[in-house]
């Protein structure tokens, strides 16, 4: 699959087929998302391969309710979590990226640079899923502390995000997206 295609095809998918995904491709899937580039090729990302319904329940009940016109939902990647036969579930080692090796900081960002990084791996992630027929949605809304509890995630390490991974059971919508002129400026912003 071309690389461009890739881009402006992948859809967030939030309903999933009963298709299992077997240990190779989630491995290929992971893998592509290791060759992100990292601050310092730290690669400081973590990936944890759930299967277990009953754990992928747990962790979907983290999931912040949404508001939809003046009510509270479920937020629909809750189901997709309960649904997917598998969920990656991304952490990050703090105190890394964003720092030299002496432990100093390096940027105006703080302990915060792991996000850049993470974002690199994840959308890796998300289009190699795509390239072999699987959907994701990246995942935000959830209380991390509460994640990192219930897959044992260690001091030093924050759950970032996480996505269901498994065979697409409908086509994803496309987006608008704003125009190019809205979003690129040249030499200034506003320009």
């Amino acid at each position: 699959m071309d690389l461009f295609e890739a881009i402006k095809n992948r859809r967030s998918i939030r309903r999933f087929n009963s298709q299992p995904v077997d240990d190779k491709t989630v491995q290929a899937v992971l893998e592509a998302a290791h060759w992100a580039p990292s601050w310092g090729n730290t690669q400081c990302w973590r990936f944890i391969v759930v299967r277990d319904a009953k754990v992928k329940q747990q962790v979907a009940a983290t999931l912040f309710k949404i508001k939809v016109d003046i009510e509270w939902v479920e937020n629909a990647a809750a189901r997709a979590i309960s649904q997917a036969p598998v969920l990656l579930v991304i952490c990050a080692e703090t105190g890394k990226a964003g720092f030299n090796t002496e432990g100093a900081p390096v940027t105006d960002k703080g302990d915060c640079w792991f996000m850049f990084d993470i974002a690199l791996a994840v959308e890796n992630l998300a289009l190699a899923a795509h390239a072999v027929g699987l959907g994701t949605v990246i995942v935000g809304g959830f209380d991390a502390p509460a994640v990192a509890r219930l897959l044992d995630v260690p001091d030093g390490y924050r759950v970032v995000t996480m996505t269901p991974l498994g065979f697409p059971d409908h086509k994803g919508q496309v987006s608008p997206r704003k125009s190019l002129t809205e979003v690129i400026y040249k030499e200034k912003y506003g320009k």
